[in-house]
């Protein structure tokens, strides 16, 4: 089993190239589609948690959050309509992810960003100058539609742009921007919080980055594989030269051909991704962002400050706290960056899913020892950081394990014929459990208490082991092959052919 955990290199072809800086600096404009969603991810929070905002659209939280309704201090936040406002989003991501993966092939990878882009811009705009709950909810909605596309075409542009060798730190700028876009709203979300009218500003300033992908993804070029895709083979070429700063593709130009009419014999891609040989494809693409959700990241991250109000910091400690976790988010996003490719994918998820375990555990005791089942209780100085240190470290584990290889390992997996399909399985399911973990997190906060920590804590153990079992080393295989991966796994090669065959119909 553990010889399963590794490919053998010698199977695997090496392109020659080099890392260019038109290469980086495209990778870099693209990855900017990540801040749409940490922007959104960051400010959610911080803004319903504010008064102004409570008083105008949920007056009946901000009786319950001043004690009016001597509600139970797990309690005070739990309202429908309230999650709902959080929660549409991801479901609008959902079905868009669907839209945006026949986007992202027939069209390529640059309109989906665009597109995307401009769904997060107008949506912006509505919640910014929103005088009702419609206004918020549709805003909402067409955030969402954004969020979808990008989160459909730019990890996949960033795995086929950058070189094998260093695709997981390029494929990874995508999460590092979800996290300097999670820093930057709950900076604003400090500042904001002050004002009379100050989640008009955090709403309507996720415009900002949206304006950004639009104008920047107009100057983008499509990638290799998206060129062939369409039948491009010149331009294809002079794009690998190009990316790759050499003139000697011609290796790496035929594998990307093969792999495309390969794929053209595929007629239905979502049928061809449930049989057998797509297995494992199929398994990671569905898991991982089920299981990545369920670490609880996305309760620290767009409820850290009702999170850190209601264990009893006041309101701008807990919108500064939320600001330190972004910190460490970003940070420890860094490490991820400078790693994945020497140490490898299996080793950072092992260590974040301990990490991640040891500290979901103390914080429910913390948790449970200060407050109790009624929720009555306060906590010292000293009890208060140190809490908001178990969760730092908690965040820093997820962004260096988690949170970056959730995008990255189901965009470099699939091949040709399957990736739009399997890109848009993996926001799919992403989508559809932060929503379902969204809806539902303040009220399993009002029923399950200190207990919620402990809930999440069971899902990171059985995470773990997964990975442990059945996800082999990925680091330095060229996406086109990525079937020798499997192959060589004592598991996967039940499903995989022993011989290259084309993809039937």
């Amino acid at each position: 089993m553990a010889g399963g955990a590794f490919v053998d290199q010698s199977k695997v072809r090496h392109y020659e190239g080099k890392v260019t800086v038109f290469v980086l600096l495209t990778c870099f404009v693209a990855a900017m589609g990540g801040l749409l969603f940490g922007y959104d991810l960051g400010i959610t929070g911080g803004v319903t948690s504010m008064e102004s905002f409570l008083v105008k659209f949920f007056p009946s939280v901000y009786r319950k959050m001043k004690g009016i309704n001597h509600e139970s201090t797990y309690c005070k936040f739990d309202n429908e309509l309230l999650t709902l406002f959080t929660s549409s989003l991801y479901l609008a991501a959902l079905v868009a992810s669907f839209f945006a993966s026949n986007t992202t092939r027939i069209l390529g990878r640059k309109p989906s960003m665009f597109l995307g882009g401009l769904f997060f811009l107008v949506g912006a705009l509505l919640n910014g100058f929103a005088v009702n709950i419609a206004m918020l909810i549709i805003g909402r909605l067409l955030l969402g539609f954004g969020v979808g596309y990008c989160n459909q075409s730019v990890p996949v542009y960033l795995s086929e742009m950058a070189p094998t060798k260093i695709r997981g730190a390029l494929n990874m700028g995508f999460q590092m921007m979800i996290t300097i876009g999670i820093l930057i709203a709950n900076l604003i979300n400090y500042r904001t919080a002050k004002l009379e009218n100050g989640w008009r500003i955090s709403l309507g300033v996720g415009a900002v980055p949206a304006l950004l992908l639009c104008v920047g993804s107009l100057f983008l070029s499509d990638t290799p594989n998206s060129m062939i895709e369409r039948g491009k083979r010149d331009e294809a070429k002079a794009m690998l030269q190009k990316i790759r700063g050499t003139q000697n593709v011609d290796e790496e130009l035929q594998d990307l051909i093969e792999a495309s009419e390969a794929a053209r014999l595929v007629e239905h891609p979502w049928k061809n991704i449930l049989q057998p040989r797509y297995r494992p494809q199929l398994i990671f693409c569905s898991f991982i962002p089920f299981f990545q959700q369920l670490t609880g990241i996305n309760v620290i991250m767009f409820y850290a400050p009702v999170l850190f109000k209601t264990i009893g910091f006041g309101n701008d400690a807990s919108l500064m706290s939320a600001v330190i976790t972004g910190c460490v988010n970003v940070v420890a996003t860094l490490v991820s960056i400078f790693s994945v490719d020497k140490f490898g994918r299996r080793i950072l998820f092992l260590e974040g899913g301990v990490q991640m375990l040891i500290c979901q555990i103390l914080v429910g005791v913390m948790i449970a020892v200060k407050f109790g089942i009624n929720g009555e209780g306060s906590l010292s100085k000293g009890d208060a950081n140190f809490i908001l240190f178990l969760i730092c470290a908690y965040v820093a584990a997820f962004a260096w394990s988690w949170g970056p290889l959730g995008w990255l390992v189901p965009s470099e997996i699939c091949s040709l014929e399957v990736r739009s399909a399997g890109q848009a399985i993996n926001v799919a399911v992403n989508m559809l459990f932060t929503f379902a973990v969204a809806q539902v997190f303040l009220t399993m906060l009002c029923h399950l208490k200190f207990g919620l920590f402990f809930f999440f804590a069971c899902f990171v153990v059985i995470m773990t082991i997964f990975i442990a079992l059945l996800f082999p080393e990925t680091k330095n295989v060229p996406i086109e092959e990525m079937n020798n991966v499997w192959k060589s796994h004592w598991f996967w090669r039940k499903f995989v052919p022993n011989e290259d065959q084309d993809a039937s119909p």
